[in-house]
């Protein structure tokens, strides 16, 4: 019996030809490439890639200056200047200092982190790999100290930031490790992976959480799923969600996908390793702190209307809302939301990428959810490149996301008209307004090419391709730099 017959691997989409901006920006460097181009041997596109990445990444570390400068003590400079992170604060704070195992029993001397437990490993791996670097007292002082008075203790800051700077050269090789999957997951188009590397909001947001551990499970999900490993593709989202809880969210865009393509084994194969990844990571926190687990899920629901929150706009324009109330209705609306994304994979003329439906189902999710931190954008962007990349919408959504950037930290820094922690400032209601606008323009996008297959400019690329388009998924070869 001859085997299979396997679709071609595609020459790889050069974006000076496919997408008016870069088309425009290669006019500075001479012009799109050429039929007679010869490629550079060492350079492929994903060399390239990854080196942007670094270079954004290096930035990113170099935002964060002001605050390093100042140890994170000046409260004018962290937000005034745009850097801060909670990663330093919570060093001390949840007892990282003192190697504290975040779910044993501290008789109340330290907060339960507020996290799920693939975060919380790795702040306190991170705390013990800071121990050679340590310049602080020995533990037994830090035992007998107040941990208010932490930060006062003889080389304590600059400990602090030697921790932060070793969770992120973490995150940041947590950031080329997705960058290296989305350039797999793009499959011939691997150029729309640079539109991760080189983003704006990459840069200033990727430092502020251990958000970037959760996008780069996601990312991994996208690879493994473009070459038809649903398993894999379970494990990544189970373990993403043991980290952050949205991967959990895309399981939904999977299961679109399965029924359009009748491949509901698919879907339970995910579906189960998923599980199993999620217990795997869960397992070691419910053993030894099961209250301290909780408190993630406790903290979440007694939550209120929070900073970037549709929810805390429509609080302060009328009467406060209560948590419980948020919770019942963004519920509500995001399931509505949810049926609406499988109405239209079902009715779309062919079958919508997982990069779009994942967006879609992430869309709705953010736009309910009770508060938006600022990092939240880290979430949409290893989504949004793959689903609509186009450097116009990409650049006219972050516009969008920059714009609320830096308006939170004049919030928080009481620089606007009447600027509290709680809300209230006309301004920044308009930056929250500003910022669902400019997610909705490249919602309506993807939905659009979902609808109008026209206007998708990936089309049915081998990696995402619609089931009657090929049989199985192909890994294709990296290839020459020629942009």
């Amino acid at each position: 019996m001859s085997e299979p017959e396997q679709p071609p691997v595609q020459a790889p989409v050069h974006p000076s030809h496919a997408d008016p901006v870069a088309r425009a920006w290669s006019e500075r460097i001479g012009g799109p490439v050429g039929g007679h181009a010869r490629p550079h041997a060492w350079w492929t596109p994903v060399r390239v890639i990854l080196a942007v990445a670094t270079v954004v990444c290096c930035l990113a570390l170099v935002q964060k200056g002001p605050c390093i400068q100042t140890q994170w003590l000046n409260n004018d400079v962290r937000y005034s200047k745009m850097c801060y992170s909670d990663i330093p604060y919570l060093y001390v704070d949840r007892g990282l200092a003192e190697h504290h195992w975040p779910y044993s029993d501290s008789d109340g001397r330290y907060q339960a982190m507020e996290y799920p437990p693939g975060i919380v490993y790795v702040a306190w791996a991170a705390s013990w790999l800071t121990v050679p670097f340590a310049t602080g007292p020995p533990q037994s002082v830090r035992a007998h100290t107040e941990p208010d008075s932490f930060w006062g203790l003889p080389g304590m800051t600059q400990e602090i930031n030697r921790n932060f700077l070793v969770n992120a050269v973490i995150l940041l090789g947590v950031a080329l490790l997705a960058t290296f999957c989305l350039v797999g997951a793009a499959g011939p188009r691997p150029w729309d992976a640079m539109a991760f590397a080189a983003s704006p909001t990459l840069l200033v947001t990727a430092l502020i959480n251990w958000d970037l551990l959760a996008v780069a499970c996601v990312a991994g999900a996208l690879w493994a799923w473009a070459r038809g490993r649903p398993v894999v593709t379970g494990l990544l989202l189970g373990i993403g969600t043991a980290v952050k809880l949205y991967p959990l969210f895309l399981f939904g865009a999977l299961l679109v996908i399965c029924l359009r393509r009748r491949d509901l084994p698919a879907l339970g194969r995910a579906l189960v390793s998923g599980l199993l990844g999620w217990v795997v990571l869960n397992l070691p926190a419910v053993l030894t702190g099961a209250p301290q687990w909780r408190y993630f899920w406790h903290f979440n629901s007694e939550r209120g209307p929070d900073l970037g929150s549709l929810w805390l706009v429509i609080s302060d324009s009328a009467n406060p809302i209560s948590a419980h109330t948020v919770n019942v209705w963004s519920w509500l609306v995001f399931a509505l939301a949810c049926l609406g994304v499988l109405v239209l994979g079902l009715v779309a003329p062919r079958t919508p990428r997982l990069s779009q439906l994942g967006f879609l189902v992430l869309v709705a999710f953010l736009m309910v959810n009770k508060v938006y931190s600022p990092q939240y954008v880290l979430w949409l962007l290893p989504l949004a490149v793959l689903a609509r990349p186009r450097w116009r919408d990409l650049l006219l959504w972050q516009v969008g996301e920059l714009f609320y950037f830096g308006m939170v930290w004049l919030h928080l820094d009481n620089a606007l008209a009447s600027g509290t922690s709680g809300g209230g400032d006309p301004a920044y209601t308009i930056a929250i307004l500003v910022r669902v606008v400019a997610e909705l323009y490249l919602t309506s996008m993807i939905i659009r090419d979902v609808l109008v297959p026209e206007y998708d400019v990936v089309g049915g690329a081998p990696s995402e391709a619609p089931e009657s388009d090929q049989a199985q998924s192909t890994t294709t070869r990296s290839n020459p730099v020629v942009v």
